[in-house]
């Protein structure tokens, strides 16, 4: 028979956060977990909550870019979607990367602001070309007639494009910095008493202040 999804439990038990991790860099623990990850499918995958105007939240998974050197995450998007919209009328994002096979998850509490546009440049042009056609091709985020009118929209760019070298980045697409106030590292243990250490800061360019979080 098989087992009820509802009533899965599994008991975690492969690693610990034991207190040592207090005094560490949340940005060095953060990259030494990504790399931990880097075996996992999607191993940059985050979801990334955002809250409109009209406090409706939305989430949704896009894939971590880039780590700047004061720890600000970065991920690309067209500027005109959902995500987009929301983060134009409220920059206060939750992220989440859930590495579920390693019993693990990060939180990053903070606030978005985009990109300078020569850094959606030089992303963009790093895109393979199919990637870059579709950025022109889809009206993220608003509802089209059928999977066929989609195509058509895409063959309709592909034709735009298709004695360019090169395929200019839109201008409604672009990245987000993500400057993190609170990181959250979770690990599963065994009996739900989980290890969950906390770093927040007020000033984006403050001390880290470090505690263990009850589970």
């Amino acid at each position: 028979m098989t087992e009820n999804p509802l009533a899965h439990r599994l008991d975690y038990a492969l690693d610990a956060l034991d207190d040592g991790a207090l005094s560490a860099s949340p940005m060095e623990l953060f990259e030494r977990w990504l790399a931990d990850a880097a075996d996992l499918p999607e191993p940059n995958a985050m979801v990334v909550s955002t809250v409109d105007a009209e406090a409706r939240p939305t989430s949704r998974t896009v894939l971590l870019r880039g780590i700047d050197d004061d720890g600000a995450l970065w991920f690309f998007t067209n500027r005109l979607s959902r995500k987009g919209r929301a983060l134009h009328e409220n920059p206060s994002v939750s992220i989440v990367f859930p590495w579920y096979a390693l019993q693990r998850q990060v939180i990053v509490l903070g606030t978005a602001t985009p990109l300078p546009p020569e850094r959606d440049d030089a992303y963009f042009a790093s895109r393979p070309r199919a990637s870059q056609l579709s950025a022109w091709a889809s009206h993220q985020s608003e509802q089209v007639a059928s999977r066929t009118a989609l195509e058509e929209q895409m063959a309709r760019i592909g034709a735009r494009f298709a004695d360019d070298e090169s395929v200019p980045r839109p201008p409604h697409w672009g990245g987000y910095r993500v400057e993190p106030r609170e990181i959250e590292f979770w690990q599963g243990r065994p009996s739900r008493l989980h290890d969950r250490i906390v770093f927040s800061r007020d000033d984006p360019a403050g001390e880290w202040a470090a505690y263990r979080r009850q589970p």
